[in-house]
């Protein structure tokens, strides 16, 4: 996605963050002297990849751009237990005001990177490429997609508008495979259309149709290879996407079949919060 795209996003999401945290002020922070300073540091307390530098700072701009942020790592680090990631220095207030919103976004965008390198490490060597879904938390839709790359992986389309995928109930309606993918690359010239297909019958119509990519949903490993070799004979061969029950004990011998693509939901929809504290110093 377009750099500017993300920084307007970045603004937008850490803006209604902070209004669902905050409120009309927090109140506990209202304890501490209005002019009193602080120090504080941010570690990790476990072995990670690191995303969200950007996220952070934006809550601390938002909250009060007196705070100094001297960050120790960036995105796509990887970070042991105990690892310093930033200091801080600035009002105490502010610190703690804007301590939960930054590390609700740090936690969440680590772990999804986290989470993508594992998975990338698992096919190593393969040469395919690992790719993200929508299957993300809603409003973090770009955040997910951006940790993604930092951890490695891969990212499919963003949303519903840059890309074609055309499935089952879409070709119902249309009448066809080939009917949908004519249409989609009447209507759309030159964004990717791909077609999710379920056996051998739909692949040689969406090769026949000239899909860019053709999804194979729930092939098993032999059929996966099958569908390599006969893409490879085609006049007009296209990308292959494995999709569908993949897991970390599949992954790499469906890597090993030769498909171009793996999609897999896991990246973004089950990750573990990467385990942060603040402690003021």
């Amino acid at each position: 996605m377009a750099n500017t795209t993300l920084l307007q996003d970045i603004k937008q999401t850490v803006q209604f963050a902070l209004q669902e945290d905050i409120g009309d002020g927090d109140i506990t922070a209202r304890l501490i002297p209005e002019q009193q300073q602080a120090n504080a540091r941010v570690i990790c307390r476990q072995e990670a990849v690191i995303c969200g530098v950007a996220w952070v700072n934006e809550v601390f701009r938002q909250v009060d751009s007196n705070v100094e942020i001297n960050w120790l790592v960036k995105d796509g680090d990887k970070v042991t237990e105990d690892q310093p990631l930033y200091e801080m220095k600035g009002p105490a207030r502010s610190l703690l005001t804007a301590e939960r919103c930054a590390l609700n976004f740090l936690q969440t965008l680590s772990a999804t990177a986290t989470t993508s390198a594992y998975y990338a490490s698992l096919v190593e060597g393969t040469g395919v490429k690992l790719l993200d879904t929508r299957k993300t938390i809603p409003g973090l839709r770009n955040a997910q997609k951006y940790a993604v790359s930092c951890g490695g992986c891969f990212n499919h389309r963003i949303g519903l508008y840059d890309a074609f995928l055309i499935k089952e109930n879409h070709i119902m309606a249309c009448g066809s495979i080939a009917s949908a993918v004519s249409t989609a690359k009447a209507n759309e010239p030159g964004k990717p259309v791909e077609v999710e297909v379920e056996s051998f019958a739909e692949l040689e119509q969406a090769l026949d149709a000239g899909a860019d990519i053709i999804m194979l949903d729930n092939f098993d490993h032999a059929e996966l290879r099958l569908a390599v070799a006969h893409n490879k004979q085609h006049t007009a061969p296209a990308k292959l996407e494995a999709s569908g029950g993949i897991d970390q004990d599949t992954l790499r011998s469906i890597a090993e079949t030769g498909v171009d693509y793996i999609s897999i939901g896991l990246l973004t929809k089950d990750c573990k919060a990467v385990d942060l504290s603040m402690r003021f110093i």
